[in-house]
């Protein structure tokens, strides 16, 4: 049976502004709401910053849009769901079935090796607590063998570092087409338990925690592992949701895909790799109301003086 991919007419948004008090003062600099919701720009940078940030989150939306809508027409009229045996099964964009991983394809990591693997749906802060928790519970990790990170995937940045919207334009991640995701390195077999996590995040409708605020292409649903859709991780991944509840569609992401309810991107993590994000992104609250969490987690990455101590990347702080 096919069904065809639906938009629902959901059109990209920005964060709404919810009033969550914080645990602390967040700067321009700790804290990035003065872009995904245009609220308070700190009166410490004056009113010519203040208003160059204004434009550039006006600018970044108003593209986005742009983009989002010539997308969906090519991305409508190619790409279809295919329910499998069982219910669920991956499909290709051209939509061509995807069967099971063929005895040429790449084998299981020997000896439980390491993977590198990233997960994304909606906002990174939150989703970056539950993975910290996921390896503290399933691998008994300390905090300094900590490896999930908040960062980006998904887009075509030929090599270059992709930044967060920031004044000066620089490799903004959504003009490349990345996603805002966690990235994480993880014993080959406890793939699927990490799975199980990710799915967790999702509603019982396959939404995600943030579908009525944060919507657009930035915000999709992504899961990037290597060798992608023809991965032998993807029996390990099938068997996750059904666990969950069975809950969502997948298609093969190709870069740049389209934000859309109850279905996630694969991604081949060759093609597409895990880019880490600035620090101030890293273990921060969430951005729900009462989201905040302990300073313990919060100063785990070094911008509070943590353990991990977390060398910067060379995007601009603002």
């Amino acid at each position: 049976m096919v069904s065809d991919l639906a938009y629902g007419g959901r059109q990209r948004g920005v964060k709404v502004a919810l009033g969550a008090s914080r645990r602390r003062p967040k700067t321009p600099e700790t804290s990035r709401k003065g872009f995904r919701c245009n609220v308070r720009v700190s009166s410490q940078l004056g009113k010519n910053t203040q208003s160059a940030i204004t434009a550039v989150h006006n600018s970044a939306h108003n593209n986005c849009e742009h983009r989002m809508k010539l997308y969906l027409l090519a991305a409508l009229g190619s790409t279809t769901a295919l329910k499998a045996p069982n219910r669920r099964a991956l499909i290709a964009a051209t939509g061509t079935a995807l069967v099971t991983p063929l005895v040429s394809q790449p084998a299981l990591a020997a000896n439980d090796e390491s993977i590198d693997v990233y997960f994304g749906c909606g906002c990174f802060w939150h989703v970056q607590h539950e993975f910290v928790e996921a390896e503290r519970k399933i691998l008994g990790r300390s905090d300094k063998e900590l490896t999930s990170r908040a960062g980006y995937a998904g887009g075509n940045t030929k090599g270059k570092q992709p930044c967060y919207h920031n004044i000066q334009g620089k490799n903004d991640y959504g003009k490349f087409g990345h996603g805002e995701v966690v990235g994480m390195s993880i014993p080959a077999s406890k793939y699927g338990a990490f799975a199980e996590e990710y799915f967790k995040l999702l509603g019982p409708d396959g939404s995600r925690p943030d579908q009525g605020g944060d919507r657009g292409p930035e915000y999709r649903n992504l899961i990037g592992v290597p060798g992608g859709k023809e991965s032998p991780y993807v029996k390990q991944l099938l068997e996750a949701t059904k666990l969950q509840g069975d809950k969502v569609d997948f298609a093969k992401g190709k870069g740049n895909d389209a934000d859309l309810k109850a279905l996630v991107w694969i991604m081949d993590t060759n093609d597409h790799p895990f880019w880490r994000g600035e620090n101030y992104h890293q273990f921060h609250d969430g951005f729900a109301r009462g989201e905040n969490y302990p300073d313990s987690y919060n100063g785990l990455g070094g911008v509070y003086g943590g353990s991990l101590n977390l060398e910067d990347t060379t995007c601009p702080s603002f």
